[in-house]
């Protein structure tokens, strides 16, 4: 059973220094530390999460450390807990291997539930008000006939399937056929010749 530490500032400009000798101070036998990571990068986080063995002890300074939500940091103690290893915050004073640790990690992860499901209430809700008022959701649809009258527009004066599709933005030739066939030109590979 081993320490493992963790500790990450925000920007260039903040100092390690007061998380690092917390970490020491309770016995961490390794401290990873980054400073200013990504987003969604965090190296020196999945280089420790990748050495943790079972039985091990994941040491934070602080939560928010580990978690940039609180949807992130559940899926992270979550994944670490099904691998048999507890988790100690420090300055948030919860240690899972506790049973108000596990009460505290309970109550976290009903209150992302609770927040994921009040979302989703709002969203419908939101949505059926929208609707009752005719408000349409999705990309506007362009007419067929209008794309089609394009389509062989471009086509009555020799421009190639390729060159319609790239300058209408059509996804497929396929569509070109058929915008075509809808203005009643059954197409061939070569541009269209007017038989005189």
């Amino acid at each position: 059973m081993a320490k493992i530490g963790y500790a990450r500032v925000s920007t260039k400009d903040q100092n390690l220094d007061l998380q690092l000798e917390a970490l020491k101070e309770v016995g961490c036998e390794k401290v990873f530390s980054e400073k200013k990571s990504g987003l969604r990068e965090r190296p020196q986080l999945e280089a420790a999460l990748a050495y943790l063995r079972p039985g091990d002890i994941f040491v934070v300074y602080k939560f928010d450390r580990i978690g940039r939500s609180l949807k992130d940091l559940l899926n992270i103690v979550s994944s670490i807990h099904e691998r048999g290893i507890q988790i100690q915050s420090l300055k948030d004073n919860i240690d899972t291997s506790s049973t108000s640790g596990k009460l505290m990690m309970n109550i976290f992860a009903s209150l992302a539930e609770f927040e994921r499901d009040l979302i989703v209430e709002r969203t419908t809700a939101g949505r059926k008000a929208a609707l009752g008022k005719g408000k349409k959701f999705g990309r506007p649809k362009i007419k067929r006939h209008t794309k089609a009258k394009a389509t062989a527009s471009l086509y009555k004066n020799g421009m190639t399937i390729d060159e319609i599709q790239k300058q209408l933005g059509i996804k497929s030739k396929s569509s070109v056929y058929r915008f075509l066939r809808i203005d009643g030109i059954e197409p061939t590979r070569k541009p269209f010749v007017r038989k005189k």
